[in-house]
């Protein structure tokens, strides 16, 4: 595990090291200096499509955001795929997540939030925290922000613990965290950049093993994300993002666990940024995606998603 840590790091090093100061420099100031100009709108929104920017809800505002993923559009591992996708409207007809979340901006730079999605009945608190912000004389290169997230699931017991000897049962059981370091540097005025590394916890699994190379699930998952946003026009962007799983577990799996790839649009209209995205994730929240993205857009099973966000200052 060592080793994927030190990959990570690795990865944000090289990622900032066009910058041609030294980052012990960052703290320090020229008093003969002008301030150096923050940059800002590195990111449009908090979220790019499943995966969080380093944008953060501005201080005593609330962010209400319903966000929306269907089910796959096609499946070609069904005996009858086109029928089958035709019956479920491609998908439209079934909902594999929804979540309907509140984020408070308590400063410029510090975000709490409350959510609760279907995908596992969970209820889940978050904060987000960007400590250093990226300057337009690349004094400061890159943006920084934490992001943690803890879920508790609410589902019963019996579907809890479904498929295994049942342990004594504890609330500890129902809970899961994810922690990421977000690295983002904004190119110009039409590329953003993020890097994501990202740790899950489960604090209780199934014991389930990978039949191919024997190796067994576990409660820890390191996982390393990428994300970007390209401006087409004033009003229009691309965004996607990727998530590659440290987990052998999860490596050629017959039962078929994959890395989670989101692409999408933004279309900004009279102040609102209106979301269109599609991925192989069934779920929203990023602890329950990286550990159950059990879909692939090779076989076609891909799901349509969008979310409504409505800002009001307090």
């Amino acid at each position: 595990m060592i080793k994927y840590i030190t990959f990570c790091a690795t990865l944000i090093v090289s990622f900032s090291s066009f910058a041609q100061d030294d980052l012990l420099d960052l703290v320090k100031e020229d008093p003969k200096d002008e301030p150096a100009k923050k940059v800002y709108a590195t990111f449009k929104t908090t979220k790019i499509v499943s995966a969080q920017t380093i944008e953060t809800v501005k201080k005593r505002n609330l962010d209400f955001r319903v966000t929306h993923r269907f089910g796959n559009i096609y499946n070609s591992s069904a005996p009858n795929a086109l029928n089958d996708a035709a019956h479920q409207y491609f998908g439209l007809d079934n909902a594999t997540d929804i979540r309907i979340s509140f984020d408070y901006g308590i400063t410029d730079k510090l975000t709490v939030g409350i959510g609760r999605s279907k995908f596992r009945e969970m209820y889940d608190g978050l904060v987000k925290w960007r400590f250093l912000t990226q300057s337009e004389n690349n004094k400061v290169p890159v943006s920084l922000c934490f992001y943690g997230d803890l879920g508790y699931t609410s589902m019963t017991t019996n579907n809890l613990y479904a498929g295994t000897i049942r342990p004594d049962t504890k609330e500890a059981h129902r809970v899961q965290y994810c922690s990421q370091l977000l690295v983002a540097r904004k190119f110009n005025s039409w590329f953003s950049l993020q890097l994501m590394p990202t740790y899950t916890h489960r604090n209780f699994i199934k014991q389930q093993v990978n039949t191919v190379n024997g190796k067994e699930d576990t409660n820890g998952l390191f996982s390393l994300g990428i994300g970007g946003r390209i401006k087409l026009t004033k009003r229009f962007a691309v965004v996607a993002d990727y998530f590659y799983n440290f987990s052998e577990f999860q490596q050629k799996n017959p039962a078929g666990y994959y890395n989670p790839l989101g692409v999408g649009i933004e279309i900004e209209t009279g102040g609102h940024v209106f979301h269109v995205n599609y991925t192989n994730g069934a779920a929203i929240l990023e602890s329950s995606l990286l550990t159950n993205t059990q879909d692939t857009w090779t076989k076609g099973q891909i799901k349509l998603g969008f979310n409504i966000s409505r800002w009001f200052a307090l």
